[in-house]
């Protein structure tokens, strides 16, 4: 059985063919102007329209007229009310490759495909059959989240997080204020590593349970900038590091729960892994790289789920 998945996220057009536990991704980064620390939905919409018919005319042939099965992310979290209009192109586009096949529709979350791409990338598949923390670092969320997978898609607490800005809105704002192209996040790591690993600055960690502040260590950062500073390129990671550690472990605590997986592009950067996988006190998975930034990958294995009533893609 092929399923085909597609997101269109803020920053990323993606589509996706699943066919057991093998997949083929198309993916596309939305352009944003040097300088920009983001893009208008309106501009998104219109890329993502754009882009999204020649990425489906290159893939869909690769099903051979097979596919079973759609999925799609609508909104950003499975929660009432969850809306951003750069899913509207995506879905549009869904329900039309749906039709035309005969096929079934599933309609998930931005989120859900996060979470579902970090169990199958990370291979811990047994996360399917029991509540787990998940933790989503991006450009635009970082929650840490009590999850369960209840059959079609993940039912999720929020336990933890920011309760300001993102751990991505972070980086990107440093990353522009040091003259570096938004998204930031790859940039600034590669200046980071030059640094080697010894902090410029310790930076005051706002923490309350299992909650963050950003914005004050934003403000001081952003203060000193002047240019490209490996240094403090290096304490911003060490820095969200040593928080999302903190807070993490603080939530799988307060839930009683020892299994932690972490998805979202930020959750790629080198420096915040390694931290994590260090100091926080729980087993801990991480999505691919690969699969750690937007894409709809998980989107098209929970579509594969859905249509076959399956616990887990067969081999």
């Amino acid at each position: 059985m092929i399923t085909l998945g597609i997101d269109t996220s803020n920053y990323t057009t993606s589509a996706a063919l699943c066919r057991g536990m093998e997949h083929t991704m198309l993916r596309r980064l939305l352009e944003v102007k040097k300088g920009s620390r983001g893009i208008r939905q309106s501009e998104a919409v219109f890329i993502h329209n754009k882009e999204l018919p020649g990425m489906l005319e290159e893939l869909i042939p690769k099903a051979h007229g097979a596919i079973s099965a759609v999925g799609v992310s609508t909104r950003p979290r499975s929660i009432e009310g969850s809306y951003m209009p750069v899913f509207t192109v995506g879905h549009g586009y869904a329900r039309a490759v749906a039709a035309s096949f005969g096929v079934p529709l599933y309609e998930f979350s931005h989120q859900d495909g996060h979470i579902m791409a970090g169990i199958i990338s990370s291979g811990c598949t047994e996360l399917l059959a029991k509540p787990f923390v998940s933790v989503h670092i991006s450009g635009g969320t970082t929650e840490i989240l009590r999850t369960e997978y209840n059959g079609y898609n993940f039912d999720c607490r929020i336990i933890g997080g920011t309760l300001d800005i993102s751990a991505g809105q972070l980086i990107d704002r440093v990353g522009v204020a040091m003259g570096m192209r938004f998204p930031c996040g790859a940039e600034l790591e590669k200046l980071a590593l030059v640094h080697g690993d010894k902090p410029k600055e310790k930076l005051p960690v706002s923490v309350k349970g299992a909650y963050m502040n950003l914005s004050g260590v934003e403000t001081r950062l952003l203060r000193s900038i002047e240019g490209p500073d490996a240094a403090t390129a290096r304490d911003v990671f060490e820095y969200l590091g040593n928080v999302l550690a903190k807070t993490i472990s603080t939530a799988a605590v307060s839930e009683g729960l020892g299994t932690v997986m972490i998805a979202g592009g930020v959750a790629s950067n080198g420096i915040i892994r390694e931290i994590l996988e260090r100091d926080i006190g729980a087993e801990v998975h991480f999505a691919s790289r690969e699969l750690s930034s937007d894409n709809a990958v998980g989107t098209a294995y929970l579509a594969y789920m859905a249509a076959g009533k399956r616990a887990m893609p067969e081999a």
